[in-house]
Parts: C-alpha cells; structure tokens; sequence
C-alpha cells in the first residue's frame, strides 16, 4: 500500500481495524511525521525554512503566505491542506488521518487541537477507528485551546472562542464556546 491508497481509503471515511494492513500503515506514516515534527521543533528555523518543512510534511507546497510558531505535532501529516494568509500559532496538534482542510485566511491560537478520528465505542473493538474530516472555511478565527472534534464543518467568517469543544457544525458568521460548544453570537458583516 503506498500513500495515495492511504489516503483514498481514508478520505471515504472506511474503517479502520486495529491490527489491519491500513492500521500498520497508519504506524508507518506517523514515523515520518514524528520525524519531520522533531525537525520543525528542534531548533529555530526562518520562516522561509518552517514553510519548506511543512510543506515536507503534508506533502503539498504551502503559499509563501503560510506562517507558523512551532512547536507543531501531527501524527500523519499528509492529509492536511492549507490555504493562503493562514496562521498557526504553537502548540497545536492535528490528528490529520481523517483530512484537515483549512481555507484561506484562517487563524489557528495556541495549543489547538483537531481531531479526525474517533476510537469505536464498544470496548472489544477499541482499537478501531473510525475517521472523519474537519474542514475550516475561509477567515476562521479559532481560539487557544480550542478542540475540534471528527466530522465538523467550520463555516466562514466564524470564531471558535477559546477553550471551546466543536462537537458539530458550525455556521458561518458566527462566534461559538463552551463545551460543547454552542453559538453566541452572529457577526455582523458588511
């Protein structure tokens, strides 16, 4: 199985048994990704050499738009995609198996995490997982401390407020908290 079939089989949201041939390369891509994270983190790097390096690690050329502060952990990498004018501030973790789309202009606070997948819920079967996409729109503000769980859809324009838990989707224009979360407010636009 090479990466593409990786991919292809997650991004229809198959899932995935523990112990499977899709789970061992499940395993295998996330060694790359600690390698390359361990790069990213381990000293300072311009942001010229932070956009090579994690274009590297989601294979796909980032937009010289792109800015970050590491540190940054994923455990796959590859099924991420980001637009222009995003940034992503420390600490934040993605759990990109399931796919992380992030449109342009999107703001990512300290210590975000996203997440894609989500272990079954019966106990005899807890090693395997089920995975699900987080697509971001356009001009999202997420807050530190933020998790967005599998399966959400962020609309454009939004706010996730700091600390909040998205457990659903979001519409756009909107600010959400709490955990989990639930709209706040609506953001006028012009």
């Amino acid at each position: 199985m090479d990466i593409h079939d990786f991919l292809e089989y997650l991004n229809q949201g198959k899932v995935v048994e523990g112990g499977s041939e899709i789970h061992q390369m499940m395993h295998k891509v996330s060694q790359e990704a600690l390698k390359l994270t361990s790069e990213l983190n381990g000293q300072y790097h311009t942001p010229e050499e932070i956009r090579e390096l994690f274009s590297l690690l989601i294979d796909k050329n980032v937009d010289n738009t792109f800015a970050m502060f590491p540190p940054f952990y994923t455990d796959c990498g590859k099924n991420i995609t980001v637009g222009k004018n995003v940034f992503i501030n420390s600490g934040c973790r993605f759990q990109d198996q399931g796919g992380i789309t992030i449109g342009d202009g999107v703001l990512i606070g300290h210590n975000v995490v996203l997440a894609t997948l989500n272990h079954d819920i019966n106990p005899k079967n807890r090693s395997t997982m089920h995975p699900a996409p987080i697509v971001i729109g356009k001009n999202v503000w997420i807050g530190a401390n933020a998790t967005v769980l599998p399966g959400v859809t962020i609309g454009n324009g939004s706010i996730i407020a700091a600390g909040a838990v998205v457990t659903k989707d979001v519409p756009a224009n909107v600010i959400v908290g709490g955990v989990p979360a639930k709209i706040i407010k609506n953001i006028e636009t012009d």
